[in-house]
């Protein structure tokens, strides 16, 4: 009987994100170190990122002149 046969799992099993095996204790959601891996160095370099609104760079750079957007120019 192995450890994970004694334990009670706090959450059900899912696919590993990346090749769809199903996910191990030890590097939850994914399958194994590998999987683990790929996901991080997607993460680094920049492989998810969310797209933000057109415009909003220049309410940023407003903002620390000092300025809001609605101020006349």
């Amino acid at each position: 009987m192995s450890l994970d046969d004694k334990v009670t799992p706090l959450r059900p099993k899912r696919p590993c994100p990346e090749c769809g095996k199903p996910s191990v204790r030890e590097h939850y959601p994914f399958c194994s170190a590998r999987c683990k891996d790929i996901d991080l160095n997607r993460w680094l370099k920049g492989a998810y990122v969310i797209p933000g609104r057109d415009g909003e760079e220049d309410e940023d750079e407003g903002a620390k002149r000092g300025h809001s957007p609605d101020d006349e120019p």
